[in-house]
């Protein structure tokens, strides 16, 4: 099995090479790694033209910033394994913890996989973000009949014809409710396993602020009744 993994890049020259070292180690898969830089204004491009001649990874590029979803929609458009995973260009996430998600895949019962911060350990995370993922996670529950811990995680594997299926329309982080209450009308049932999580502060570069967190309860309220 081949998996594609998906790197959305923005300003993330501090942590950049070491993600990617991180995601080099990974050897319990054949694997394909795909660079988007978003405009970003740092120094991530240059680094990223490092990995641009070799092998088992592509680079991409956009001329203006189209944010997460866009970066993301630009990935999935080039992927060719069997399975996607996102990981976002931090340390927040363990690549290690690939072999988890993929290792349920292994009886047979689920097709998308789910990494939960909150069956697993998890680190650094401040109040407001701790609130707001749970916040969205019942939501999710309540409007779509699950039992999720943790839907707003990085770490979904997901088969590639379903991302090919899916029309992502968000250009932020509300990727995250749309990928997930889409699959969630098309049939799939999430299996989630525990992984590790170490938060960074915005003062260290996170991206994702409160606003994101009305976006994404619009998010899943929209597409609960719209395709």
């Amino acid at each position: 099995m081949k998996l594609s993994i998906v790197v959305p890049v923005y300003n993330e020259e501090k942590t950049l090479k070491r993600l990617i070292s991180k995601i080099q180690a990974v050897n319990f898969v054949d694997k394909e790694v795909i660079l988007i830089n978003d405009c970003s204004k740092d120094k991530s491009a240059d680094i990223l033209k490092q990995y641009a001649s070799k092998k088992g990874f592509i680079v991409l590029s956009h001329g203006k910033n189209k944010g997460k979803g866009g970066a993301l929609k630009t990935g999935f458009e080039h992927a060719s394994g069997d399975y996607v995973i996102v990981q976002d260009a931090d340390l927040e996430y363990n690549p290690q913890d690939y072999k988890i998600l993929l290792n349920e895949l292994k009886n047979g019962k689920f097709k998308v996989v789910y990494g939960s911060r909150f069956m697993g350990q998890y680190k650094d995370m401040s109040n407001l973000h701790y609130i707001g993922n749970k916040v969205l996670t019942l939501v999710t529950n309540i409007l779509y009949g699950q039992s999720l811990t943790d839907m707003e995680t990085c770490y979904k594997l997901i088969p590639i014809e379903v991302i090919k299926e899916v029309d992502i329309k968000s250009k932020r982080f509300n990727f995250e409710p749309e990928i997930t209450a889409k699959i969630l009308k098309m049939g799939y049932k999430i299996k989630e396993v525990p992984i590790s999580y170490f938060g960074r502060t915005h003062s260290e570069g996170k991206h994702i602020t409160w606003q994101d967190g009305f976006s994404a309860l619009w998010t899943l309220i929209k597409f609960r009744f719209t395709n």
